[in-house]
């Protein structure tokens, strides 16, 4: 019997090592990237905001008519805005917008987003609440030209709509003018800017109610809970921050309404629908006071700033009594 051979196994390949990748020096470290992609915002927003700011404070201690170049007058506008009447009267009606853009919204809100999504979504589906909210929503959507002449049809006082209805019910003694009348002038409005308002808080709201648990409702309903204690107890206490976004914002848009009463009273009968932001405008480009009105617009850019700060505090107040269980 022959020997087999001894073959010497084949000796392993060592390995050769992988080039070392060169390193990439990583650009932008820490907060100094990130400026780059602020710059754009910061144009615009110094452009847009910033710069105008500045130059309408400027303008508020001078006299200008918008021709000659403006001269100091120090605080003289300032004295004369304390002492005008028609300001005060029209930061008087802007108590009024913010009740009916503000107080009244924000409650009918609240309850018909509660009624959309904990009765109307549940006994007949969602579709059904969505088709609801988006006609809610409708007149948000439409500007406040076509808005304005809508409701001025409607509210003529020869042939408007509103005064036919009247008349051919039988109650033709109620027709009246409405927008031209300053004892009604001013209601006319407010319910305009309920039927315009009224839709953004129901998004928000059911927006919002979309991260409620319905298990909760259901367990709720079994314990006897009726709607009014579900809404209390649930509703109110997860949506409450929506809540203070929906009241700022739309404070906010009650103190600087101009469109409505621009298109339907520009500010009459008398002064009874004026308002800060259309003096501002009256004074601006029809009385040609132009540093008058830039005070009128800087007190209420300053109201405004006095009143986000205050809500902004209330907000932060109420979230940290939760969190120590207050």
């Amino acid at each position: 019997m022959s020997a087999v051979p001894f073959v010497r196994p084949p000796r392993a390949r060592r390995a050769k090592p992988l080039p070392e990748e060169p390193l990439i020096p990583q650009r932008g470290r820490g907060s100094a990237g990130y400026w780059l992609y602020l710059i754009p915002g910061l144009i615009l927003l110094s452009v847009v905001i910033l710069i105008p700011l500045v130059w309408n404070v400027y303008l508020s201690f001078t006299s200008w008519r918008g021709i000659k170049p403006p001269e100091w007058i120090g605080v003289e506008n300032w004295v004369r805005l304390f002492g005008d009447t028609k300001f005060w009267t029209s930061f008087g009606n802007s108590i009024w917008m913010i009740v009916a853009m503000v107080i009244l919204p924000t409650v009918l809100g609240l309850i018909i987003a509660a009624l959309l999504f904990d009765v109307v979504g549940r006994k007949y589906g969602g579709r059904l609440a969505s088709f609801l909210r988006a006609t809610y929503y409708l007149p948000q959507i439409l500007p406040a030209a076509i808005a304005g002449i809508v409701i001025g049809w409607v509210l003529r006082p020869d042939d408007g709509a509103l005064n036919t209805i009247l008349e051919s019910i039988g109650l033709g003694s109620l027709a009246h003018n409405w927008l031209g009348s300053p004892d009604t002038a001013l209601g006319a409005i407010m319910v305009v800017l309920v039927w315009v308002q009224l839709g953004y808080p129901i998004v928000v709201f059911m927006a919002a109610l979309q991260r409620v648990d319905p298990e909760l409702y259901e367990a709720a309903e079994l314990d006897g809970a009726n709607w009014f204690q579900r809404f209390r107890s649930i509703t109110m206490s997860i949506i409450r921050p929506e809540i203070f976004v929906v009241t700022l914002t739309c404070t906010i848009a009650a103190l600087k309404v101009f469109g409505p009463v621009y298109v339907l009273t520009r500010g009459g009968p008398g002064t009874s629908t004026i308002v800060p932001a259309y003096y501002a405008y009256s004074e601006f480009f029809q009385a040609q006071q132009v540093g008058y009105g830039a005070t009128i617009a800087t007190a209420l850019t300053i109201v405004i700033a006095i009143v986000a700060v205050l809500f902004i505090r209330a907000q932060n107040a109420v979230e940290r009594n939760e969190r120590e269980g207050r």
